[in-house]
């Protein structure tokens, strides 16, 4: 699928911001999911941006505006062509108990996404949930999905339910929270259970977005209006499997990839700085059409 991407974020101050510095992760990624056809960033008042790589393979955009301005309005226009990419059945057949070991023998490449993080630590609800999904015997694919399925059942999508800080006890007690959420969750189960995985940050294609000629040709999807949130697994053998917990399927050609991490804090989409005021209204706007 190709898709036409516009992700409007709008700061507006109470008063004059005398400069500000940003940092933009907007940028989708070219892998063997999909492909990054087209890519312009514009800010009013104009900025000088540098562009970087992170520690996780993020494209960061730093954004310095050094004169006054009363807002700071961030436009990026994506165009990014998707693919259904299977992964290989072998890797999801083995046993949980079998891939343990393998992953113990790569420990130094995947150390990040096997341990706690600053905003997924373990706790024993955790250690139990993933003492309970996740059987040495039994194979790995199949238990993942029961995850999957098992946060779909048992949290309920319900918005303004969570903050950003939110932590995954709570998101557990209360049974309820949004996508950032519930990828949180299943990473720190999953990271219990001895199994690497990675935050993701990027966009979804939801029924208010979807053409009328499609709507009875794929399963609903639901996530929120500014962007979305899931998880991918590694595989033994170097395959990034994408799990949609939300939704409770595997994450396909409906879903463009912008940033991961080891949880929210590493691919948040802007953050920054400003001098001389404070923010009176942020408001953030995703258009996301098929082309």
């Amino acid at each position: 699928m190709r898709f036409q991407i516009r992700h409007r974020t709008l700061y507006a101050y109470a008063g004059t911001a005398s400069e500000s510095f940003m940092e933009a992760r907007l940028t989708p990624v070219t892998d063997n999911h999909q492909r990054l056809i087209s890519r312009e960033l514009v800010s009013r008042p104009d900025g000088k941006i540098h562009t970087y790589t992170d520690y996780f393979g993020n494209t960061v955009e730093a954004l310095s505006i050094v004169h006054r301005h009363r807002s700071l309005l961030l436009e990026s226009v994506s165009e990014v062509e998707t693919f259904d990419v299977p992964p290989p059945a072998a890797a999801l057949d083995i046993s949980i108990s079998e891939a343990r070991q393998i992953y113990r023998s790569e420990r130094l490449k995947l150390f990040e996404y096997l341990m706690p993080s600053p905003a997924i630590p373990m706790s024993e609800p955790v250690h139990r949930l993933a003492n309970k999904l996740f059987k040495p015997a039994q194979p790995l694919g199949e238990s993942l999905l029961r995850l999957n399925h098992w946060i779909k059942v048992n949290l309920a999508y319900k918005p303004g339910s969570t903050r950003i800080d939110t932590p995954v006890t709570t998101v557990l007690q209360q049974k309820a929270g949004v996508c950032q959420d519930f990828a949180q969750v299943m990473i720190a189960v999953l990271r219990s259970a001895e199994i690497p995985c990675r935050y993701v940050a990027g966009y979804i294609e939801t029924e208010t977005q979807r053409l009328a000629s499609e709507a009875a040709k794929a399963p609903k999807l639901i996530g929120a209006s500014e962007s979305h949130a899931w998880v991918e697994v590694f595989l033994p053998g170097g395959f990034w499997w994408p799990l949609d917990p939300t939704n409770d399927c595997v994450a396909g050609e409906r879903h463009v990839f912008v940033a991961s991490g080891r949880d929210y804090l590493d691919s948040t989409p802007t953050r920054g700085v400003f001098k001389g005021t404070h923010t009176e209204k942020l408001s953030v706007a995703v258009h996301m059409q098929r082309v």
